[in-house]
């Protein structure tokens, strides 16, 4: 790939973190029971604090793809550090639905009778499903990448 194809994906890598991340920061503050609360009470909420843990493996994933595509910028895209880079992003994957799923069985079985959880059983259910076809499309390609690393090192010892 071109460097400058390298670049742009990595920098639209850094712009969903950074986008992600503001959005971590902005929502608590419109979710309808914030409006009389203090920044506090807003941000150390148990389901907050839940979300907050559960975006680590997100973040981890980012930073694993954009490691990813500083390797395939140099050149070694077939190594050993690339299976691992993917391995993380698959595990990242899975680690994100279960987390995700499980939120969203919390809120289905201890929601409020007053509320309707419907819009966000609904955005579970679509991240979920993102989260798992990363983690499906990082366990391909990482099965990939390690057999032509397998391929490579047998070419190596041959003489």
């Amino acid at each position: 790939m071109k460097k400058v194809s390298i670049v742009f994906l990595q920098a639209v890598v850094v712009l969903t973190g950074m986008v992600a991340l503001a959005v971590l920061i902005w929502f608590p503050l419109t979710e309808g029971r914030a409006t009389n609360l203090d920044l506090f009470s807003i941000y150390f909420d148990k389901f907050i604090l839940y979300g907050y843990a559960a975006s680590i493996a997100f973040f981890v994933a980012l930073y694993k793809a954009f490691k990813l595509l500083g390797y395939i910028g140099q050149n070694k895209a077939f190594s050993s550090n690339s299976v691992k880079a993917l391995k993380s992003i698959k595990h990242c994957g899975i680690l994100l639905s279960i987390l995700i799923v499980a939120a969203g069985l919390y809120i289905r079985i201890f929601h409020s009778k007053e509320d309707d959880p419907a819009g966000f059983l609904t955005i579970c259910m679509v991240a979920a499903f993102v989260s798992v076809v990363v983690a499906t499309a990082a366990a391909i390609v990482e099965k990939t990448v390690q057999n032509a690393v397998d391929i490579k090192s047998e070419n190596d010892l041959t003489i």
